[in-house]
Order: C-alpha cells, then structure tokens, then sequence
C-alpha cells in the first residue's frame, strides 16, 4: 500500500471505532501524535493489553518507522486481537 492508501485505511478504521495504538516512548508521543492516539510504549505492551481494550478490539497501530509497530502487530495478535491494522509510521497518518 502507499502512504496515502495506509492513511486512508487507517483513517477509516478509526472513524469506525478502532483503536489508533501508538507504540513510541512517551517522549515521541509528546513531540506529535493524532488526537484520537493511546501511547503505550511497545515495551510495556504486554502487561499493559488491558488498556487497549477487550480482546477483539480493532486496533490501528504505527511508531516512528515501522519496526516497532510489526512487534506490537505479532503481540497483539498473540494476546486476542486478530483485526489489527500496522499504519507503520506515524508520518502516514
């Protein structure tokens, strides 16, 4: 997919209620993120699950470049959420 066509999807599938996951330090988040954006850092994604919500929930995730949000996609697909969407860069949003 392009960037516009991530952008799109991602932007879609917020609008219908999924969650948009960012997984970058605190300090990325706090430099620029979407409104709509939860951070939970990708390393405290695994004790922190809970706050994503319900397994099942439909999730957007992305981080600076990609390699992190590929992780939290594995991770989260592990734990009950099978619809998850990797926006991979905060920039295609």
């Amino acid at each position: 997919m392009t960037p516009q066509e991530l952008s799109e999807k991602a932007r879609q599938l917020v609008a219908e209620g999924a969650v948009l996951l960012d997984v970058r330090t605190p300090q990325e988040f706090q430099e620029g993120h979407p409104e709509p954006a939860r951070n939970i850092p990708v390393q405290e994604l695994p004790r922190r699950l809970a706050e994503v919500g319900p397994p099942g929930t439909r999730v957007v995730v992305y981080c600076a470049a990609g390699g992190r949000s590929a992780q939290a996609v594995q991770l989260l697909h592990a734990n009950g959420f099978p619809d998850v969407f990797d926006l991979k860069s905060v920039k295609n949003w």
